[in-house]
């Protein structure tokens, strides 16, 4: 007899992570042990080696901040490794501590048995950053065939709870370490994103750290010493920052206070001041009006006006800031809805989604469509600077905010006399020069008849599918001949020893920390 698969949506966030579930036809968040609906995404390795993850690996990053690591999702894609406590893990690998805590709280709820888990990411993750989270979920143990977009997932969310509803609905997402807005379509059940945008390095950590610098620069002013050139002194200063960010959201000002932040020959240094919420806006105006120009760009590209839009969902810990709520008001001429809570609503989401994937919600009448994040296409001879062809210009076939899914066919002709084969290169991204854009892969076209140039054509197909798999085909028009690839937001099985060898290290340490729960 095979155990029950479970289903269930992650929201492996850059502050806090959740996990999520469907009950009795309503998605709910599974609390930790400690009755937490959402976690730190913080990992700690403690001085006998065990791993900690959570509300008591943030508590301790302050003591001891070469152990511990924060805000790895903005690391996510990158192949440079991180320190923790001296030991060196890929970004992916640590996101694996974070998804493992979250599959032990589920397990416990759920009971044993197979995982299947739909996993959020920004909207604009590159190929790169969804296939390091694909792999984060399945090192965890996870069984992991959906990606979804956090806009998408908050307005699934919502969108079940409006099943008759018929409105446009734009959703501005702030989180700890990333930025999307969504302008999205709910007509009886259809849930169809229109346009997407946004900024992967873009959130509250960057708001927090506009605090440090500035608490920074008032202890060089009057001390002439530098506090983020010592570990620990910076990590307080984190640690104030953020909550200053916090309570600047219900008050008009704060003090922050540390008595002792370091010491200079022998002399204690500390800070003590007071911080206005005016300030604290003025340090990073710059970057929320980064979001309001990408806000005013997705509705562009949706093709809508602000007067067009019905509701404003307000997602991500961030979009607490009052003036984020001043500047929605304004320009939508209404309040954004409350209603969604802005921590769960993407984990939420992510429920019915997978809710949507194991047929518990076949008979909701929910359905949805989302776009391509980045435009997706081949390499090309392009004219450069007017004058003579080069290599390596960049065709889009998909262009970027295209409905998925979708099959779009584009015809290129040969280059030279007597050319017999085409290197078919596949890139994703927005610029005109492929150098510049993200590779995806690549095939060989051959036997082409040889022909003067031209003469021969190739007709080259894109299928994109909700799954984020892109399935590229290039035929011969005059023989048929086709070849193509599949390109897929799943594990890198070009290296199945380096997957095989994060999952034993993981195991290794996880098992460490296991045994030590059990003394």
């Amino acid at each position: 007899m095979t155990s029950k698969r479970h289903f269930v949506g992650i929201d492996l966030g850059t502050t806090n992570s959740a996990i999520s579930h469907m009950k009795n036809g309503k998605p709910e968040i599974i609390p930790s042990d400690a009755g937490e609906r959402i976690i730190p995404s913080v990992v700690l390795m403690d001085l006998q080696g065990k791993v900690i993850v959570g509300e008591n690996a943030r508590a301790s990053l302050v003591a001891m901040p070469d152990r511990g690591i924060a805000a790895v999702k903005r690391k996510m894609g990158a192949d440079q490794p991180v320190q923790l406590a001296g030991q060196a893990f890929l970004p992916q690998e640590i996101s694996a501590m974070i998804l493992k805590e979250l599959k032990r709280i589920a397990d416990r709820e759920l009971g044993e048995g197979e995982k299947e888990a739909v996993i959020t990411v920004p909207a604009y993750f590159t190929d790169a950053q969804r296939k390091a989270t694909k792999e984060a979920g399945e090192l965890a143990g996870f069984v992991v065939e959906r990606i979804i977009n956090e806009p998408t997932s908050a307005a699934l969310a919502f969108g079940l709870e409006n099943l008759s509803a018929m409105n446009h609905i734009v959703v501005y997402d702030l989180g700890g370490g990333t930025f999307d807005v969504s302008v999205v379509e709910l007509i009886d059940g259809l849930l169809e994103v229109k346009a997407s945008g946004g900024n992967n390095l873009l959130g509250g950590e960057d708001f927090d750290w506009r605090l440090v610098d500035w608490f920074a620069e008032k202890l060089i002013e009057q001390h002439g010493v530098d506090p983020r050139l010592d570990l620990r002194a910076k990590a307080l200063l984190k640690e104030e920052a953020e909550k200053a960010k916090k309570l600047l959201s219900n008050q008009d000002f704060v003090h922050v206070n540390i008595p002792l932040l370091l010491v200079k020959d022998t002399a204690p240094i500390g800070l003590s001041l007071k911080v206005l919420r005016s300030q604290f806006i003025q340090l990073i105006g710059d970057l929320l009006d980064e979001t309001f120009r990408t806000l005013d760009q997705v509705l562009l590209d949706a093709g809508l006006t602000a007067s067009e839009i019905d509701d404003v969902l307000l997602v991500g810990g961030s979009t607490r800031i009052p003036y984020i709520h001043q500047q929605i008001q304004e320009r939508f001429g209404k309040k954004p809805r409350v209603d969604v809570h802005p921590d769960e609503a993407v984990a939420l989401g992510a429920a019915v989604q997978a809710g949507l994937k194991s047929g518990e919600l076949r008979q909701s009448g929910l359905v949805v469509t989302d776009v391509a994040p980045f435009s997706m296409g081949i390499a090309v001879l392009k004219e450069w600077r007017g004058i003579t062809l080069r290599p390596g210009g960049y065709a889009t076939i998909i262009p970027r905010n295209t409905t998925i899914p979708v099959t779009r066919s584009e015809t290129f002709y040969t280059s030279h006399d007597n050319q017999t084969e085409v290197m078919i290169e596949v890139y994703q991204g927005e610029h005109e020069w492929c150098e510049n854009n993200y590779f995806l892969g690549n095939f060989l076209l051959e036997d082409i008849p040889s022909r003067k140039m031209g003469e021969e054509s190739v007709i080259v197909t894109f299928a994109y599918n909700l799954n984020g798999i892109l399935d590229v085909t290039a035929k011969l028009a005059s023989t048929g001949k086709e070849m193509s690839i599949t390109i897929q937001d799943a594990l890198d099985r070009h290296s199945p020893e380096r997957f095989e060898g994060s999952l034993q290290k993981l195991e290794r340490y996880w098992n460490d920390s296991d045994q030590e729960d059990a003394e």
